[in-house]
């Protein structure tokens, strides 16, 4: 795990087993999350990946769904969109109503 400071608990990025050890998933679940377009790493094969600060969130958020609700990849690549897509909707909403 490489950390942004010493003696410091901010991780700005994480490896593919880091990750999988962070959401508590498997390293073929990650990989299909991937694959969806859900998480975007950063590096050219999965041996030199780095998720960084909103797909490490997302992946949370991914494996809270699939755990709490039994959602499959498809569907959590779905919700996320959607929730994503609500939040900037309200953004704009809450920005338009301050005019």
């Amino acid at each position: 795990m490489k950390q942004t400071r010493s003696h410091s608990d901010i991780v700005d990025a994480l490896s593919l087993q880091d990750l999988c050890r962070f959401c508590q998933a498997e390293e073929t679940w990650v990989i299909e999350l991937v694959d969806y377009g859900v998480l975007e790493p950063v590096g050219s094969s999965r041996g030199n990946w780095r998720f960084v600060g909103a797909s490490i969130a997302r992946a949370k958020k991914a494996q809270r769904l699939k755990r709490d609700l039994g959602i499959n990849t498809a569907g959590v690549a779905l919700v996320l969109e959607l929730l994503e897509e609500r939040d900037h909707i309200l953004r704009r909403l809450a920005q338009h109503e301050a005019l």
